[in-house]
C-alpha cells in the first residue's frame, strides 16, 4: 500500500522536482557519511587524499573537493526542491538552488578546512628538541665513535631517542645533556658542566 502511495506520488511530481529529488537524497547520504568518517577519524589530512581530490593543492582552503562538491550537490537539491514546491518557476528555482549550493560548497571548503587544522599532528620534529636539555638513558660514546640514547621531552612526550657527541669524553647514563644540534633525527649534544 504504502510502496503504491510513493509511486503514485513519484508520477505526479513534475520533471524538474524529479531531477531535485534525485539530487538531494544520495548527496545527502554521502555528505552524512563524509561526516561521521571525518569525526571518528576516516579522514587523514594530507596532500594526496583519495577522499579530498583538489584542483587547487596549497591554497588552504579547497574549493573543489569532493566534500564540497557533494554539499553543493546536497543544497542544490533540497534548495530548489523547496522553491519550485513553493511555487517559483523553472528559472527562479534553478537560481536559487545554484546560489544556495555555492555558498554551502564555500562554507562547508571553510569548515572543513577549519576541522582539518584541529587535527593533532603526530609527526615529531627533533630539532624542536634544540636548546633543551635531557637525562642519558645509555652511555654516549666520545667524539661521535658511536651513538647512545638520551630521554627527552619533545613536542610534550617523554621520547628515548639516539644521541651522539663532540666531547671528548663519553657521558654516562644519568647525566644531564644539552641538545646543541640534530642530526638525520639523532640528537647532537653537550655535557652539562
Amino acid at each position: 500500500m504504502i510502496l503504491l502511495d510513493i509511486n503514485i506520488w513519484w508520477a505526479a511530481l513534475p520533471t524538474l522536482q524529479k531531477v531535485y529529488w534525485i539530487i538531494a537524497v544520495p548527496s545527502t547520504i554521502v555528505f552524512l557519511i563524509q561526516l561521521i568518517l571525518l569525526f571518528v577519524g576516516g579522514d587523514s589530512d594530507t596532500d594526496i587524499d583519495i577522499d579530498d581530490i583538489s584542483l587547487e593543492h596549497g591554497a588552504g582552503m579547497d574549493i573543489f573537493s569532493v566534500k564540497s562538491i557533494v554539499s553543493f550537490l546536497m543544497f542544490f537539491g533540497w534548495s530548489g526542491l523547496a522553491a519550485a514546491e513553493g511555487g517559483l518557476n523553472a528559472f527562479g528555482a534553478l537560481l536559487i538552488s545554484f546560489t544556495a549550493g555555492l555558498i554551502m560548497m564555500l562554507l562547508t571548503a571553510w569548515l572543513f578546512m577549519m576541522l582539518i587544522r584541529l587535527q593533532a599532528n603526530g609527526i615529531m620534529k627533533t630539532e624542536t628538541a634544540i636548546g633543551s636539555s635531557g637525562e642519558v638513558y645509555l652511555t654516549i660514546p666520545p667524539k661521535k665513535t658511536g651513538s647512545g640514547k638520551v630521554q627527552i621531552v619533545v613536542q610534550g612526550t617523554l621520547r628515548t631517542l639516539d644521541a651522539v657527541t663532540d666531547a671528548d669524553r663519553s657521558i654516562k647514563t644519568g647525566e644531564t645533556v644539552d641538545i646543541i644540534d640534530t642530526e638525520g633525527g639523532v640528537l647532537i649534544v653537550l655535557p652539562r658542566n
